[in-house]
């Protein structure tokens, strides 16, 4: 026996219920109508002329309803007589390539047949200013020579910063539009500068070239629409902050203060651009956020296929897994970190050979007398956090908590001969 095997040999892995949490499913239903009502208003009419030839920002994120979101846009715009187009906005994503990021819109189901117009994708980029602090701003090159821009995305808080406007549409403008390097000037000074950074920058290129509107959509806890605007430039200055508000509200969280052990079953750029969301689990890649529970001890079990061994985020935990580890593109994890300058993430937590000695060895060192006793959580990922298992420390906390309600029985976890689980 090894010494790691004879220090965790005797720890235990506590006994856990099933536990369902409900947050608010405030959504729309019927998306096409209420997007529709918002275009039609008359100063957004008023902004597309016939013949404009229209460029239409759409990111890499895994929007709700991206498809239909884009769609009605399109067929908005050319119902004005303009021609719209697509160009991915999404910074360095899909490897930074032109063809790559085309690949990614069409992994997220946009294409120029679900969507109804050209998809023009290019890594060109023109600088059309700088900020006082010398920070170089560009805009992709078909958007550039665009007669109108149109930007589509989702308002959330970010995972690294806080300021008044997070992810959003000034975050489209100032780093998707910009491509790889408009998303590497606006992360040069780091993430502590961010919540200046982008709406400068974004102002910048509204007040450059002609962004016509932005289509802003906020989702539930169970990432559904709940909410759809479109703004104007100036209506983008004035009440993106509040559409941030609402996503805040609406955010789904771990209804813990604090936790001996988090579990996360698999973590993946399909989940958060972090590989899991900070703001569920309380562990942040940079000091400039915060809010979620706090965690002594953190374990990740394995990356998921979509992500492609993009395993961003590992090093934000304590432990992980060899099978993690066999799994990981080191090129595309840390390609992530050189373009972002958060490494921290990138790094790879203590490996141990399985998921039962990596829980164990969170267990062994979440700094309590009595193992027994742990308060430990396991998700899913942090996506699916609707139903989650608690250790039986937490029963009694969870059986006065108005968002929890234990739903079975304790049992053991389930390990199979190679102590992973089933």
């Amino acid at each position: 026996m090894g010494v790691i095997q004879d220090l965790l040999k005797d720890i235990p892995v506590p006994k856990m219920a099933k536990v369902k949490v409900n947050f608010s499913d405030e959504k729309i239903d019927n998306l096409e109508h209420a997007l529709m009502d918002k275009l039609q208003q008359e100063h957004i009419r008023k902004t597309v002329k016939p013949g404009m030839e229209i460029a239409l920002a759409v990111g890499s994120r895994g929007l709700d309803r991206l498809v239909e979101l884009t769609e009605v846009t399109v067929r908005f715009l050319k119902e004005l007589g303009a021609k719209p187009f697509i160009v991915p906005s999404m910074g360095s994503h899909g490897g930074a390539t032109a063809e790559g990021q085309r690949e990614v819109l069409a992994h997220l189901g946009v294409t120029e047949e679900s969507v109804g117009c050209e998809i023009r994708s290019s890594m060109e980029v023109v600088k059309i200013d700088e900020l006082p602090n010398g920070l170089p701003i560009y805009i992709d090159k078909y958007a550039s020579e665009a007669d109108g821009i149109v930007v589509i995305n989702r308002v959330k808080p970010h995972t690294a910063f806080r300021g008044p406007v997070e992810s959003g549409i000034m975050k489209m403008i100032s780093i998707g539009l910009g491509k790889q390097r408009g998303a590497e000037a606006c992360h040069q000074l780091g993430f502590k500068y961010m919540a200046e950074n982008v709406p400068a920058m974004a102002k910048v290129i509204m007040a450059k070239k002609p962004v016509l509107f932005g289509v802003a959509s906020v989702e539930n806890a169970f990432d559904k629409v709940a909410a759809v605007d479109v703004l104007t430039p100036a209506e983008i200055i004035e009440k993106e902050a509040d559409l941030q508000k609402k996503a805040k509200e609406l955010l789904p969280k771990l209804f813990f203060d604090q936790l001996d052990v988090l579990v996360i079953d698999e973590i993946g750029k399909n989940i958060s651009g972090d590989g899991m969301d900070p703001n569920i689990t309380g562990r942040y890649p940079t000091p400039y956020a915060s809010g979620g529970p706090d965690v002594n001890k953190m374990v990740v079990l394995s990356v998921t296929p979509e992500s492609e061994g993009n395993a961003n985020g590992v090093g934000t935990a304590d432990f992980t897994t060899q099978r993690l580890v066999d799994n990981m593109d080191l090129e595309g994890t840390y390609a992530n970190g050189l373009t972002s300058t958060v490494v921290s993430p990138t790094k790879i937590a203590t490996t141990l050979p399985n998921d039962k000695q990596a829980i164990q060895a969170a267990v062994k060192t979440c700094n309590i007398l009595d193992f027994t006793k742990v308060k430990m959580v396991r998700i899913k990922n942090t996506l699916k956090i609707s139903e989650i298992e608690v250790s039986e420390a937490l029963l009694d906390y969870i059986a006065n908590h108005p968002n929890m309600e234990q739903v079975s029985d304790l049992y053991e976890i389930n390990f199979d001969e190679n102590g992973n689980l089933f």
